[in-house]
């Protein structure tokens, strides 16, 4: 299936998300606070969810990013008024925004040292893009140092440091997240085959952390015979959301087409003519979102209500209603 261009409408399946932290009284659609309609403020407007893999001086692959160009993103993000939040903060729906704000997920497959490695006194070792992160933050009060790390087995070769770092990762408001054992294609596998994969992952992290993931994303961006058996297995695992691999900005979680199992991210990459980045990745996507500032997610200020122009009423998801405020 060909990737729709950036003006297309999002498609998807609707799915029942999590609710604001609020209960607003529910009834007809009450008017927006004066603020969040000077803010401009839609939250059904489009999430970007960034994918990065590795996080290199000198970039060898297609994919790879260099330290220069995620610090220039990061800033480009940050100086935009983007605001980061996490996998599980947005499978959640509880995204707690600043008013004016825009909600961005930074999300790293596979775990590779690039990303995350120790130094002797126990911190992020410089260079890596969860140190590139925190100088971003440091740099721009304002910018939250968070993202999701979706792990493989050989966790950012940290060795016999591999409890250590995950354990510093949570502490500091980072997501461990589950990516497989060995990052295969999911298509291939039978029903036991994608359960072992995606279950040894999660055994070995709770081994590891003391606690479950609640968020996933397919390797290659390739979904099973049935996408259930990536959802759960009882005892195992339980997602709230798995992610595709890149190729559009995700919908609000409040809109009635996001399908969680199912959620579309962008990979980082700049434009380059000789390939779709022209037009499908990280360069682009802001440039589109910046040019159409209508159609992203700009947040209320308050994460126990979903405010949006009255226009986009009929893309609310029914179980938001309760929550709107349009104007």
């Amino acid at each position: 299936t060909a990737a729709p261009t950036p003006s297309a409408a999002p498609t998807g399946t609707p799915s029942t998300p999590g609710t604001p932290s609020a209960t607003p009284t529910a009834g007809a659609v009450p008017p927006a606070a004066p603020a969040a309609v000077q803010a401009k403020a839609n939250e059904l407007g489009q999430v970007p969810v960034f994918m990065y893999h590795r996080i290199m001086k000198h970039p060898e692959a297609s994919l790879d990013r260099s330290t220069k160009e995620l610090y220039a993103e990061l800033t480009r993000l940050a100086t935009s008024g983007y605001y980061p939040v996490t996998a599980a903060e947005f499978a959640s729906g509880r995204l707690d925004v600043p008013l004016g704000k825009h909600p961005v997920v930074l999300t790293f497959d596979d775990s590779t040292p690039g990303q995350f490695s120790l130094d002797a006194r126990g911190g992020p070792a410089p260079d890596t893009a969860v140190a590139i992160i925190q100088q971003v933050a440091r740099e721009h009060p304002g910018f939250r140092p968070v993202a999701t790390f979706y792990c493989n087995e050989d966790l950012f070769g940290l060795g016999a440091r591999s409890a250590e770092g995950l354990r510093w990762l949570i502490a500091n408001g980072f997501e461990v997240a589950n990516h497989t054992v060995s990052h295969p294609d999911l298509r291939t596998l039978s029903k036991a085959g994608v359960q072992k994969e995606i279950a040894g992952m999660e055994d070995k992290l709770v081994a590891l952390t003391g606690r479950h993931t609640t968020t996933f994303a397919y390797p290659f961006g390739s979904i099973p015979h049935n996408r259930a058996w990536a959802q759960r297995e009882d005892g195992r695992y339980s997602f709230q959301i798995v992610f595709l691999a890149g190729w559009k900005p995700s919908e609000s979680p409040f809109d009635k087409v996001f399908d969680r199992w199912a959620a579309t991210r962008i990979r980082s990459e700049g434009k380059i003519a000789e390939n779709d980045c022209r037009t499908f990745c990280s360069t682009a996507w802001l440039d589109w979102l910046d040019d159409h500032p209508r159609e992203r997610y700009t947040s209320d200020g308050d994460p126990g209500t979903v405010t949006f122009p009255r226009a986009f009423e009929k893309r609310l998801a029914k179980p938001f209603r309760p929550y709107a405020r349009a104007y």
